[in-house]
């Protein structure tokens, strides 16, 4: 499976999980910017992301990454060794 496939399964799962954290679902942030490698039978994932403040950052980065990593094994059955959320930005206009 090409890695482009597996790019846009984790932009999606991490877009769907953003929605939710801002107000009303309108993300004020950069779209999220996400690079994968494939070692052998296995996937990894890195998502930059702009997180909305104030929020739970912790929690939002493992909700992140527990979406990308349930939906690229459901949709593709290939393992995610690992995924890295790394948080680009806070954006003003998150929940209080």
């Amino acid at each position: 499976m090409a890695d482009r496939v597996y790019a846009r399964i984790a932009a999606r799962a991490t877009r769907e999980v953003l929605a939710e954290a801002w107000p009303a679902g309108r993300a004020k942030g950069a779209p999220p910017y996400v690079s994968v490698t494939v070692p052998g039978s296995t996937v990894t994932v890195r998502v930059a992301v702009e997180l909305p403040f104030p929020s739970d950052v912790a929690a939002l980065a493992g909700a992140v990454r527990e979406r990308i990593a349930e939906r690229v094994a459901g949709l593709t059955g290939t393992k995610v060794s690992r995924v890295v959320v790394v948080v680009e930005k806070l954006v003003t206009g998150g929940a209080s």
